[in-house]
């Protein structure tokens, strides 16, 4: 009769164990897909970094956008997600390197202007969004957006390269780094 019990107890708690992941699961996507507005969250893709650099996909997107949870590297808040073009994974996957191979923020932007000077440094797709979310935690965490524009200048697109006026404006203008800050919260 024990056996029976515990037998009967096994079971039924492993019919509920894949609810629990799914529930896990659905909880990182949807922390991915926190800085998106909701009509952008369904089409987006989520995936999951692994320490070699690749990634497993957890929710297949329709679109272009991609997020994913920063929060476990060195360096980065206790809420830290980012959303962007799935053709930008390579620069994210250069820039995951950079980060845990460096011991300090200055180290690693050091590794940067190296690639940029040996043109190794993969460029983001020109245009594509940026959408970064962080904080201590979601309640709290900040959006910043920029737009990617690899070596554009103020010459080039008619934005100023510092934000003195108070709008959007070009940082690290004539770089592979070259974005359209875009101001917000």
């Amino acid at each position: 009769m024990k056996k029976t019990l515990l037998l009967s107890a096994v079971l039924v708690a492993m019919m509920f164990w894949p609810s629990v992941e799914i529930s896990a699961q659905d909880a990182t996507i949807a922390k991915a897909l926190a800085p998106l507005p909701a009509r952008s969250q369904e089409g987006a893709t989520v995936i999951s970094w692994n320490d070699d650099y690749t990634y497993e996909v957890l929710k297949e997107g329709s679109g272009q956008l991609v997020c994913y949870d920063r929060a476990s590297e060195d360096r980065r808040a206790a809420f830290d997600v980012q959303c962007s073009s799935l053709g930008n994974l390579d620069r994210v996957a250069q820039n995951r390197r950079f980060r845990v191979e460096s011991s300090s923020r200055e180290e690693e932007n050091e590794m940067i202007a190296s690639a940029e000077a040996a043109g190794t440094r993969v460029e983001a797709v020109f245009g594509s969004l940026w959408i970064a979310m962080r904080g201590e935690d979601q309640a709290s965490a900040g959006i910043h957006t920029t737009i990617a524009m690899p070596h554009a200048t103020g010459a080039s697109t008619g934005f100023p390269e510092n934000g003195r006026e108070g709008g959007s404006f070009i940082m690290a203008a004539g770089t592979s780094a070259a974005h359209l800050m875009i101001p917000g919260r």
